[in-house]
């Protein structure tokens, strides 16, 4: 199974664009080879679009600023680099190829933003977890880190990642198996094959993808 985590920094560029990047990214993510992509900072009415145009299947979690949604998306459609983050926030997990089972959700904070880990089980009994930790708040970010790792504490195979918000975050009981600054994959029951890959993203966002396989 190759997972790929990516932060999409609410579908902007660096620099800016001054449009919407939604056919950007989905062409970014439909070229690329992937059985799960555990994406973060999505803008709220992406992740169906996503999946389309990379041939998978989508669960989304709702984070922060998503109150009056229509006029959030009206703004950040034609001046994303103007509104940023206040567009309203999505994490998202894609699949290719297995079909999903269950997905849960866990709310770890409200505030002073919204952070929830949700997860997907695929056929074959494996769960992927995504999570967007706290942000410039490292305390919090580990807290995040433990509260999600702990709500899927009886999964036996398991790939856990995202965006933690820590650099060296060290989780008992699973394996590295890629990290970048702070965006990071794990595992438990399955063994990281080969090197951890960053892809190539031109301008789009300020994190690059990450990947890796796990056999």
């Amino acid at each position: 199974m190759r997972v790929v985590t990516w932060n999409l920094f609410h579908g902007r560029a660096v620099p800016g664009a001054a449009r919407s990047l939604l056919e950007d990214f989905s062409a970014a993510l439909a070229g690329w080879a992937w059985d799960v992509a555990l994406l973060q900072e999505v803008p709220p009415w992406w992740p169906a679009p996503l999946a389309r145009a990379a041939g998978a299947s989508e669960r989304h979690v709702l984070t922060s600023r998503n109150s009056f949604p229509a006029a959030r998306r009206y703004m950040a459609e034609r001046w994303p680099d103007l509104i940023k983050s206040n567009g309203g926030g999505a994490n998202a997990i894609l699949v290719r190829g297995a079909a999903i089972t269950e997905h849960r959700a866990l709310v770890l904070t409200r505030r002073p933003e919204r952070r929830v880990a949700h997860g997907v089980l695929l056929t074959g009994g494996a769960w992927v977890v995504n999570l967007h930790a706290t942000a410039h708040a490292a305390r919090r970010a580990r807290a995040d880190v433990d509260r999600a790792v702990q709500g899927w504490a009886g999964a036996p195979t398991l790939v856990f990642g995202g965006d933690l918000n820590l650099r060296d975050p060290w989780l008992p009981g699973l394996e590295h198996a890629a990290g970048r600054d702070v965006d990071h994959l794990f595992g438990r029951g399955l063994r990281p094959i080969g090197p951890a890959e960053v892809l190539h993203r031109g301008r789009l966002s300020d994190h690059p993808p990450l990947a890796a396989s796990f056999a």
